[in-house]
């Protein structure tokens, strides 16, 4: 799979559906995401093990981020981390610059 992404519309995949996309991703310590928005989906993410900051707000292991669509966000990863991203619905092209 591409960047731990394994449902989704896209090529390839576990699971093909316009419905949802699933991630589990892993970070290292000092990774980060270039401020982004979602203009269609929403966006999921669970802490499943780590220390994150998005928008300056620090989450740490088992916390739950909801970003509904016009959420501006960034990521850093303070440690290692791992993710898992739920994005409702599926939409390819749908992230874009914050």
């Amino acid at each position: 799979m591409k960047s731990g992404w394994f449902v989704g519309n896209f090529v390839p995949t576990c699971l093909k559906t316009s419905d949802c996309e699933v991630a589990c991703k892993h970070y290292k310590k000092g990774d980060s995401e270039e401020r982004h928005v979602h203009k269609i989906a929403t966006e999921i993410t669970l802490i499943v093990e780590g220390l994150v900051k998005m928008n300056d707000v620090v989450y740490k292991t088992g916390d739950i981020i909801v970003l509904d669509p016009g959420d501006v966000t960034d990521f850093h990863a303070l440690e290692d981390t791992t993710n898992v991203v739920v994005k409702v619905p599926s939409v390819a092209g749908d992230k874009h610059p914050g």
